[in-house]
C-alpha cells in the first residue's frame, strides 16, 4: 500500500513539472530509438550475411585434413577420392540425416583460362560444382529474407560444358558481349600470340576446339595439370556473369560443371573432390551437427583423413563484418546513456532543489528520510519506464516504415544489393535488454539526487526561499 501510494505521489509530481518531464522523457525516448533501431540494423546484418555464406558454402565443409595446409596448392593430392561413400555414410547417419538439406561436393584447383579466339588467357580460379546441389543451397532461407539474395545465376544442368565467370575475368578474355558493364574492347590482331604456345599445348588447345562447332565466341579453353603433372585442357561455353564480391576473385572465378573440373584435375585417374558442403535447416543445429561429424571421423570414416569446418572459419569476414558492427553499437549505446543519465540527473536535482520546501513539509509531518528517497526513486523509474516503453513503440512503428520504404545496401562481401529490414519486432531479448538497461540507468541517475533530498534538515527546507 505504501509502495503504491508513493508511486501515485510520484506520478503527481512528474505531472506537475509537465515540461520538465517532457524534456526527460523525450531524451529517454530517443535515445531507446537509437539504440533498438541500430540493435535491429545489426541483427539484419547478421542475418542478410549468414544467409550468403551458407548459401554459398554450406554450413559445414568436409575436408582433407591438411587441406588448408597444403592443398590450395596441389589439390590432387589432398582430395577426398572415395567422397561418394563419405556422402552415403552421412547421408544415412541417424543423427545428421534430420539436420541436413543437401549435401554436395565441390571440386576447386587453379589453372588457366584462355579465349583462343582472340589469343587472350589468365590465371583463373576453377571451381566445379552439381547444379543441382547449387540450385539446393540457393533455397535455405531461415530469416525469410525472400528474393532479395537470391539472384545467384546458376549454370544450366542439361548443357555439360556450361560456365559462369567473373565480370573481370570477362572482360580481360576480351568476351566483350558478357561484360557489358566493363571496358571492353577487342585486342589488335599483332597481341594475337596463340602460335607462341608450346606446340603440345595448342595441339589440345585446337583439338578441343575442333571438337566444338566454333557458333560463338563465348567458348572458353581451360588449362589444368593433372595430378601426375600431364596438362589437361576442357573447352565450355560461358552462359553468363557470376560476380564476386573481390576484384581478385572476379579477375579470375570459373565455374562449371563438377565433372568437368574433375576431368581437368585427374583425367582417367579416380575422380575426387576438394570439399562436401554441408548445409543444415537451422545455423542453431551446427555445433550438434559438428560433434557427430567429428565422431563419425574416429569411428565409421576413420579411415579417411578429414577434418570439418563451419562457414565463421572459412568466411573469416563474417565475425569481422559483424564485430564492427557490434563495437559502433556498444560505442553509441554508451553514449546515449551518459546522455540519459546526465539528463535524469539534471532533472531530479533541480527538482530538488525547487521543492525543498515541499521536503521540509514531508519531513515535519512524519515522513522519513527513506520516505523522501523512495519518492524520488519512484519519479526516475517512472521516467525510466514510460521513456522505454514509448521508444520501444516509436522504435516498432520507424522499423516498419523503414522495412516498406525498399531501401536497400551492399555489405562487405557480398555482390548483390541487400534489403534494409530492422529486425526490432520478435528481437524480445534485445527489446527486454534495452528496457532494463535505461530503466536501471535512471535509477541510479535518481539515486545522488535522491539521498540529497533525504538528509536534508527540516529547519533548514521550511527557511529555505
Amino acid at each position: 500500500m505504501l509502495k503504491l501510494k508513493t508511486l501515485k505521489h510520484a506520478l503527481r509530481n512528474l505531472l506537475r513539472n509537465r515540461r520538465r518531464t517532457l524534456s526527460t522523457l523525450c531524451a529517454i525516448v530517443v535515445g531507446a530509438v537509437g539504440i533498438l533501431l541500430f540493435g535491429g540494423y545489426n541483427h539484419s546484418i547478421k542475418y542478410s550475411l549468414q544467409t550468403t555464406f551458407v548459401r554459398s558454402t554450406g554450413h559445414l565443409q568436409i575436408q582433407h585434413r591438411d587441406y588448408l595446409l597444403h592443398g590450395t596448392g596441389n589439390p590432387a593430392q589432398y582430395s577426398i577420392r572415395h567422397y561418394q561413400k563419405v556422402m552415403d555414410i552421412i547421408a544415412h547417419d541417424p543423427v545428421l540425416q534430420p539436420m541436413l538439406t543437401v549435401s554436395t561436393p565441390v571440386l576447386m584447383l587453379t589453372g588457366i583460362a584462355g579465349h583462343y579466339a582472340v589469343g587472350t588467357s589468365r590465371p583463373a580460379l576453377i571451381y566445379g560444382s552439381e547444379a543441382a546441389g547449387k540450385v539446393q543451397l540457393n533455397k535455405w532461407d531461415e530469416y525469410h529474407l525472400g528474393d532479395f539474395l537470391q539472384n545467384r545465376q546458376i549454370y544450366s544442368g542439361a548443357a555439360a560444358d556450361s560456365a559462369f565467370i567473373g565480370g573481370g575475368l570477362a572482360r580481360l578474355l576480351q568476351l566483350c558481349n558478357l561484360a557489358r558493364n566493363q571496358p571492353c574492347s577487342a585486342p589488335p590482331a599483332k597481341e594475337n600470340h596463340a602460335a607462341d604456345l608450346p606446340s603440345d599445348l595448342l595441339q589440345l588447345s585446337q583439338q578441343a576446339r575442333q571438337a566444338h562447332a566454333a557458333d560463338s565466341d563465348n567458348y572458353i579453353e581451360l588449362l589444368a595439370a593433372s595430378g601426375n603433372g600431364a596438362p589437361n585442357i576442357v573447352r565450355v561455353k560461358v552462359e553468363g556473369i557470376q560476380p564476386q564480391p573481390a576484384r581478385e576473385l572476379d579477375d579470375s572465378f570459373v565455374g562449371i560443371h563438377l565433372h568437368q573440373a574433375q576431368q581437368l584435375l585427374f583425367g582417367q585417374e579416380t575422380p575426387g573432390v576438394t570439399a562436401i558442403i554441408l548445409q543444415l535447416h537451422s545455423t542453431s543445429q551446427l555445433a550438434a551437427a559438428r560433434a557427430r561429424l567429428q565422431q563419425l571421423f574416429t569411428s565409421e570414416l576413420a579411415d579417411y583423413p578429414l577434418a570439418v569446418y563451419d562457414f565463421t572459419e572459412l568466411q573469416p569476414l563474417y565475425n569481422q563484418v559483424l564485430k564492427m558492427f557490434a563495437n559502433m553499437l556498444n560505442f553509441m549505446l554508451v553514449l546515449i546513456l551518459a546522455i540519459a543519465l546526465f539528463t535524469v540527473t539534471n532533472t531530479m536535482g533541480m527538482a530538488v532543489m525547487e521543492r525543498t520546501v515541499e521536503i521540509g513539509t514531508l519531513r515535519a509531518v512524519g515522513q522519513k528520510r527513506r520516505d523522501i528517497q523512495r519518492l524520488f526513486l519512484s519519479e526516475g523509474s517512472l521516467l525510466g519506464m514510460f521513456g522505454s516503453i514509448i521508444g520501444v513503440i516509436v522504435s516498432l512503428l520507424l522499423a516498419f516504415l523503414i522495412n516498406h520504404a525498399g531501401l536497400t545496401w551492399q555489405p562487405p562481401g557480398v555482390t548483390v544489393p541487400i534489403r534494409i529490414h530492422i529486425s526490432v519486432w520478435g528481437e524480445w531479448a534485445m527489446i527486454s535488454s534495452v528496457v532494463g538497461v535505461l530503466l536501471l540507468i535512471t535509477v541510479i541517475s535518481s539515486w545522488w539526487p535522491a539521498r540529497r533530498a533525504a538528509n536534508v534538515s527540516i529547519v533548514e527546507a521550511l527557511r529555505h526561499i
